[in-house]
């Protein structure tokens, strides 16, 4: 009994100190990582990998010395090897001024300072860090039994091109998304602020995966509180592998029980430059294309970035549509099925008459009925994720209209039914964050619920219920439903439900500590 309480601890408290999902066994890997660097012992460490390329080559110098070149193949450009590092060392500079001084204790600073004209080059004298640059697609050379040796940046795989983000497409706007590889990733994002005040911070997370990962911010901007909770935040954590940010998101966020997302992510490097210049902080991994902003409000996941690239007036009135969807899909399903089982007196006479005829010989409830469709609607929207994309569209609509009119044919279920659970898929598809959406569709179930049983008062009881939590809530100390709660006349005028003219945004969101006031306004 102890013992099954105990997993049950585990499993839903989080602890407070460290944020741990596995523990991470001892290797004998570890162990070789704390000997003295040395060639010969990184060989035989990475020998029994295939992928692993061990080439062996002589400096002629005052000496003869021997020298080992390991990289990975695949994660290193050969060609850049071969015409900068190989070509120069065995060939070009033999009889080099330099090179005819080297000797096994002084041949890394010759070859760093003189020999090769490469950027990224560094010595180093840790065995933990030649395994891990050699594993990160950067090539090490040793010379000898020398306990130092030189990295040398030479990276490059295949990776994908910067193309459209597909769960962000717009109309208007720049039309480039991130990529799954890092450097290009903070490249996009350096294009958009060009200013020595962005900070962009290295971390690595995942005790065998190594991901690399950056924390980046405007400084002066970013509240110092924020900036340094996220860094407390990530370094809490200990897992085995990070593969990608959905690890961290679970892992950092202030309520993980929440059905609402308290962190926000974006494909797009204009997204994150906007969010950046509102004083919030980026999380951008290695792998992979989204990127964590933090903090996340409520309203911000109702917003797009095309709103600031349409005139003020066309941006209000996407944004209404934006939010009366929202609260359509929240509500639509919960309010029919109050309507129809407890409340038909507020129905005009014509439509009662009218919902009546619909369900004469239909053998469930209203709360059933509905249930039942959403349930549907659910299977129907996971299939067309999973299944290829020409498929998928195929069984999203042609499903979900030969099951709605089998089933109202059968009469199984109203034809109203069918009406209010199509308006609710539609509204739903009008929430631009897809975390949110999945959110709304999980709140429609106890609201609908709480709908069969006490009518619209358990409507109302559920939305409460519904605020109250939203009013608890914070990411990274900021409530999530400011501006609303706490009120901030400016900010909720400027830029939440309504979108202000360029020309009035005279000062940034009042959700956190920020100085700089907003450049773009007049006088």
């Amino acid at each position: 009994m102890r013992s099954w309480l105990k997993m049950i601890k585990e499993l839903t408290i989080r602890p407070k100190g460290e944020r741990k999902v596995r523990k991470s066994p001892s290797y004998s890997f570890d162990e070789d990582l704390k000997k003295p660097l040395s060639g010969q012992t990184v060989k035989e460490i990475l020998s029994k990998s295939s992928d692993i390329v061990f080439r062996e080559f002589f400096l002629q110098g005052k000496e003869r010395i021997p020298c080992l070149l390991i990289v990975v193949d695949g994660l290193v450009d050969k060609n850049l090897l071969d015409e900068f590092v190989l070509k120069p060392l065995m060939v070009e500079l033999v009889g080099h001024p330099e090179l005819a001084k080297a000797t096994l204790s002084n041949v890394i600073d010759i070859t760093i300072q003189s020999l090769l004209p490469g950027v990224e080059i560094k010595k180093i004298s840790e065995m933990k860090d030649a395994v891990s640059s050699i594993l990160s697609g950067d090539s090490v050379i040793f010379f000898g039994d020398s306990s130092e040796a030189i990295v040398i940046g030479a990276r490059g795989w295949a990776h994908r091109g910067v193309n459209e983000p597909i769960a962000e497409s717009i109309v208007k706007g720049p039309h480039e998304g991130f990529a799954e590889t890092l450097r290009i990733n903070t490249s996009l994002l350096r294009r958009k602020i060009k200013h020595p005040s962005l900070r962009i911070i290295s971390l690595k997370l995942g005790d065998m995966s190594n991901t690399d990962l950056v924390v980046t911010y405007i400084e002066k901007i970013a509240s110092p509180d924020i900036v340094s909770e996220v860094l407390k935040r990530l370094a809490k954590i200990k897992m085995d592998s990070v593969i990608d940010v959905g690890y961290i998101e679970e892992m950092i966020e202030d309520n993980p029980y929440s059905p609402f997302p308290q962190i926000a992510y974006t494909e797009r490097p204009d997204v994150l430059a906007g969010k950046l210049l509102e004083g919030k902080v980026g999380i951008i991994v290695d792998g992979t294309p989204i990127v964590l902003v933090v903090p996340a409000i409520l309203t911000q996941f109702l917003n797009v970035n095309e709103d600031y690239y349409q005139r003020a007036m066309t941006a209000i009135l996407s944004r209404f549509v934006r939010y009366v969807g929202a609260f359509v899909a929240v509500v639509a399903p919960s309010v029919y099925i109050a309507v129809t089982t407890f409340h038909q007196e507020i129905i005009p006479t014509d439509l009662l008459m009218s919902i009546s005829a619909g369900r004469q010989g239909v053998p469930f409830p209203a709360l059933l009925e509905a249930i039942t469709m959403t349930v549907v609607l659910e299977i129907l929207q996971e299939a067309g994720l999973r299944l290829p994309k020409p498929i998928g569209q195929t069984i999203g609509i042609v499903g979900a209209l030969i099951i709605g009119d089998a089933a109202v044919n059968a009469g199984l279920v109203s034809p109203l039914m069918v009406i209010i659970i199509g308006l609710t898929a539609v509204a739903s598809y009008a929430i631009p964050y897809y975390d949110l959406s999945l959110a709304v569709r999980l709140i429609r179930f106890p609201l609908m619920i709480l709908a069969g049983i006490l009518g619209f008062f358990g409507v109302a009881v559920g939305l409460y219920a519904i605020m109250i939590h939203l009013l608890g809530l914070r990411s990274f100390g900021v409530p999530y439903t400011s501006p609303i709660a706490p009120l901030r006349i400016r900010a909720l005028l400027q830029d939440t439900f309504v979108r202000a003219p360029w020309w009035a945004l005279k000062s940034r969101p009042q959700l956190m500590d920020v100085e700089e006031p907003r450049p773009n306004g007049k006088g």
